[in-house]
């Protein structure tokens, strides 16, 4: 019990963390949004195929490359294990099991790298977000610690 208190008090305490966001005047105002692209709805057209970042083409092998799959799971201890489990249950945010076979490799690392613009745009994350309700925070990962975990994704899910 004193467990499952200790775990809501830190989900809390980063809930608020990241919904205060601050007063800083030096941030730049986002770019405005091309409105002559409308979808049905009134809001702007959006490819969910497309993601967003800069990842376009994964180069993933047919088999699992041991060395960088290690490298995420150690990746997945510091910064994801506190609110996703291997498996399919919910934590905080969903659990991981099967995640690649329901995303693309490129989808995943643009989530991974490029986490507030695709909580704002893709629909997918923002359905995802209603069940989960927390916004997933973004955790800052290089290029290289997001192609490590996509690995150690694959290997969650079977690959070998």
């Amino acid at each position: 019990m004193k467990k499952l208190f200790v775990v809501a008090a830190i989900g809390c305490l980063t809930m608020l963390t990241f919904s205060w966001g601050g007063c800083d005047s030096n941030t730049e105002t986002p770019a405005p949004v091309d409105e002559t692209k409308k979808s049905e709805n009134g809001n702007p057209s959006y490819d969910p195929h497309r993601g967003e970042g800069k990842f376009t083409k994964v180069e993933v092998g047919a088999s699992l490359d041991a060395a960088m799959a290690e490298t995420g799971n150690k990746v997945f201890g510091v910064k994801c294990s506190s609110c996703h489990k291997l498996t399919e249950e919910k934590l905080v945010g969903p659990g991981w099991k099967g995640v690649t076979a329901r995303h693309s490799p490129e989808w995943i690392m643009n989530f991974m790298t490029n986490t507030d613009a695709m909580i704002d745009k893709d629909p997918k994350v923002q359905a995802q977000l209603e069940i989960c309700l927390v916004r997933m925070p973004n955790q800052n990962l290089t290029d290289a610690d997001a192609r490590a975990l996509y690995e150690f994704q694959r290997k969650n899910d079977g690959v070998k």
